[in-house]
């Protein structure tokens, strides 16, 4: 018998051989990269945003201390009209739809314990401090985020971006700060008139349930004030600052070879992260205000 035929011999022979990862080990690998790849992506992302808001910054100070680089008064009401005048009939038929679900929702539980005219109060807190701005942002998500991101994506594929710098104008201050500062103005606006028709909305569906509108009418305005209402309306202008902020970013990140491809990807990337960065400022803002007291 050779001595290479002996059991210990296999035995090292097996025990020199490479062993190959196991499927754990690939997995948590391959979730390591992805991990970081997006990690890269975000910081990434947050750098250009955070470039191209000092930059649209300093435009719009520029724009309102120095005559001679006022912020174009016709590209300003043209983005307005176009990202939030358009916006108001579907800004009002959700808030009706919403405003009357929530009361037909809560009506049956409030009337077992004889509280059936707390709809008032919980539709008016409800309206203005959370689903008024919130609901306002994410139907301007689909509706001024996209249509920025596709309009920027595809003058920057048909290197009108290129050709802006070569003659001599800044494509932030003729293209980004007009759309950004619409889309702040105008969210605030629409957030006002899904605040009055939520209510208006709320008082009609509890009128329908047999409450007295003048009890409706009188505890809303008791659970309505100046805090409530301001914070609303802050958390919607940085909802619109986020909204025109990512889609300026994301439109004007397209590259001329990327075509049509990259405008859609553009486009779709607006709408979902709109979408994340608004909830995610939402909750933040929600645990400031209770932290602070201001919804007490």
């Amino acid at each position: 018998m050779k001595d290479s035929d002996s059991p210990m011999e296999s035995l090292r022979t097996v025990s020199e051989k490479p062993t190959e990862p196991g499927v754990l080990a690939r997995a948590v690998g391959t979730l390591g990269q992805f991990t970081l790849s997006a990690g890269r992506s975000i910081f990434s992302m947050l750098g250009g945003m955070s470039l191209l808001l000092g930059k649209a910054t300093s435009y719009t100070t520029k724009g309102l201390l120095v005559p001679g680089q006022r912020i174009g008064r016709n590209a300003l009401i043209a983005q307005m009209v176009r990202v939030g005048v358009r916006a108001v009939p579907i800004v009002i038929l959700i808030q009706l739809a919403i405003g009357m679900i929530l009361p037909l929702q809560m009506f049956p539980k409030l009337d077992e314990f004889g509280q059936s005219e707390q709809i008032a109060t919980i539709n008016a807190i409800a309206g203005f401090r959370e689903l008024g701005p919130l609901m306002t942002a994410v139907v301007l998500c689909g509706f001024a985020g996209a249509s920025i991101a596709a309009e920027l994506g595809t003058m920057a594929t048909a290197e009108e971006i290129e050709a802006l710098q070569v003659s001599g104008l800044n494509p932030v201050r003729f293209l980004v700060v007009p759309r950004l500062l619409a889309t702040i103005i105008m969210t605030i606006m629409l957030t006002v008139i899904a605040d009055i028709v939520m209510v208006a909305s709320g008082m009609f569906t509890a009128v329908k349930l047999g409450i007295d509108p003048d009890i409706y009418f009188q505890l809303t305005t008791e659970a309505l004030d100046l805090s409530g209402f301001a914070t609303g309306l802050v958390k919607a202008a940085v909802f619109g600052l986020l909204i025109g902020l990512i889609a300026c970013f994301l439109g004007l990140s397209v590259k001329p070879w990327q075509g049509s491809a990259g405008v859609g990807q553009a486009t779709t990337k607006t709408v979902v992260y709109c979408i994340v960065a608004i909830i995610t400022a939402d909750a933040v803002f929600t645990l400031v205000f209770y932290s602070y007291g201001l919804f007490d």
